[in-house]
């Protein structure tokens, strides 16, 4: 299995210059293989629609690619490369050839994912020429990278670089007897460099889905939940809470980005806020990181191997509301204002990251994650075919034959583990609401009012 450690490195200050270097060769060498892109996107096409009367065809060549892009490196290390707008000279030589390299796939991945989409055929927009705070980040591999222990009780690491040598990384986790040292990555974050050890630990097994059979005893499910201070429900009628921890830096981090905004562009004071802000903003993403790691080994250490979680449109959820217009065209009221409050608790709880950081966590525990379609989950009683939570507002309902309370997120959880069994009912949508075709729900409605009534 492959994963990756993040330590804080401590590189002596002429190592940082050094680093800084290689950072800002390699972010002009990802803006002009991307520029040259653009240029050859421009002059080998036509619009279908208009053609002007004398047209100049440029001297056609072929489209640039990564092999193509590539054999450009060794006459860039011939001679010191200038750039054209600030004059500044920059030496390819001092770069380890398999880091340019790299900065090769990125570009060829970026542009391929904007003219034919992902794995899934979603197309990326079109890509950007990374400015200084947006190109952060560089990768080393190949012959070479060695990793060193210190001696006096482990508290360091040295990593042994290429054209830099021994890098000092501070070792806050053991790494693992078995793992082996496949590729580092050097991060330049505000409050200094950070490395990405990726290792690969041949004794841990890759799982897949197909390899676990989910039952009802080994599976565990778990609704997202933007209510009050609940964050997952889960179908062992647990609520976890949330951290919102945007929300409590709100008021700071506005004050911050306010300040930054009356100064002057350029000026020395609106960049030390803009650092200001920067690190507020990370302080923001590390505790949500930390929160949710913390939960995921949480869930993890009940022993299930198979966990279902919904398969949330986040980027639907997320859009704004389409704008109203009457007559004579002025805007009326559609609901934005209450649904900008809505986006930034989806933006706060990160549900997409808290799955994919329980997939690892899962998949070194030799468990599985598993995205179920949520359709119909929170409106259908658990152990009843029968519709009951038709309005959000509706959190509990009260079962008069059984005496029963029932909470909608633990019933749209146990819901969910339904449909991931293959024991939801079947529903189609008609004119006159929902139409239950086939169910096998009194197949586990024992066990599902096990459940209910332990909470």
């Amino acid at each position: 299995m492959k994963y990756t450690y993040q330590y804080r490195a401590l590189p002596t200050t002429q190592q940082k210059l050094e680093l800084n270097l290689w950072l800002r060769i390699c972010q002009y060498w990802y803006n002009r293989q991307l520029g040259d892109r653009f240029d050859w996107w421009d002059c080998n096409r036509s619009p279908v629609d208009a053609c002007p009367l004398v047209c100049h065809l440029p001297e056609l060549r072929d489209q640039p690619n990564f092999y193509s892009q590539k054999k450009y490196l060794p006459d860039l290390k011939k001679d010191l490369v200038t750039v054209q707008w600030s004059g500044e000279e920059l030496n390819f030589s001092r770069v380890p050839a398999n880091t340019l390299q790299e900065v090769c796939k990125r570009v060829d991945k970026a542009f391929e994912r904007f003219i034919g989409g992902d794995s899934n055929g979603k197309r990326s927009g079109r890509p950007r020429f990374k400015s200084e705070s947006r190109y952060r980040s560089f990768v080393i591999e190949g012959a070479g990278l060695e990793l060193h222990s210190c001696s006096i009780g482990g508290k360091y690491l040295y990593a042994k670089v290429p054209k830099i040598g021994l890098v000092k990384i501070c070792s806050h986790r053991h790494l693992p007897a078995g793992a082996v040292l496949k590729q580092l990555q050097f991060i330049k974050k505000n409050d200094g460099w950070f490395v990405n050890l990726r290792l690969e630990d041949p004794t841990v097994p890759a799982i897949t889905p197909d390899s676990i059979l989910p039952t009802w005893g080994n599976s565990l499910s778990l609704d997202a939940v933007l209510n009050e201070d609940v964050y997952l429900a889960t179908s062992c009628a647990l609520k976890l809470p949330s951290l919102k921890v945007l929300r409590k830096s709100q008021a700071k981090l506005t004050r911050i980005s306010q300040k930054k905004n009356a100064r002057n562009k350029g000026s020395k004071a609106r960049r030390k806020l803009a650092k200001r802000e920067g690190r507020q903003h990370q302080k923001i993403a590390r505790a949500r990181k930390d929160f949710q790691y913390k939960t995921a080994h949480k869930l993890v250490r009940t022993g299930k191997k198979v966990f279902f979680h919904e398969d949330l449109n986040l980027k639907g959820l997320t859009r704004r509301n389409a704008p109203k217009q009457d007559q004579t065209g002025a805007y009326l009221p559609n609901g934005q204002s209450a649904k900008s409050g809505l986006n930034l608790s989806w933006a706060d709880a990160a549900f997409g990251q808290f799955f994919q950081i329980l997939g690892h966590i899962a998949g070194k525990a030799g468990a599985v994650v598993i995205a179920k379609n949520p359709a119909y989950t929170s409106q259908l009683l658990s152990y009843r075919d029968e519709v009951v939570f038709t309005d959000t507002s509706i959190r509990e309902y009260w079962d008069a034959n059984l005496k029963l309370w029932v909470d909608r997120d633990i019933n749209a959880a146990i819901n969910l583990k339904r449909v991931g069994l293959d024991v939801f009912p079947t529903i189609k949508r008609r004119k006159g609401g929902i139409v239950i075709v086939g169910s096998i729900t009194d197949d586990t409605s024992k066990e599902v009012l096990r459940i209910l009534r332990n909470t």
